[in-house]
């Protein structure tokens, strides 16, 4: 596998992953709450796919096929659906 690819793939998906934490922890509300977990997506489509491409790193792999799972839930708890916020 091109090095270069999985050096961007790993780089993207961490440099998302920390942004997105970010945005998330500043608690800006529904709908930008909604993007940041958009942006996990992302970050996490980019880490399995390093995982699964670099022949050490399939762990990480792993880890963010469950993580994918997990912020696919934050984009349609905070983007989609249309539940009252609990405090």
């Amino acid at each position: 596998m091109n090095s270069t690819l999985l050096t961007a793939l790993q780089y993207y998906g961490a440099g998302a992953a920390t942004i997105a934490a970010l945005v998330v922890s500043l608690n800006l509300g529904r709908r930008i709450t909604g993007w940041a977990f958009v942006l996990f997506v992302t970050s996490s489509i980019a880490l399995t796919a390093w995982g699964f491409l670099d022949k050490d790193s399939e762990g990480i792999g792993w880890q963010n096929v469950a993580l994918l799972v997990i912020n696919a839930v934050g984009v349609w708890r905070y983007l989609i659906s249309t539940h009252e916020v609990r405090d």
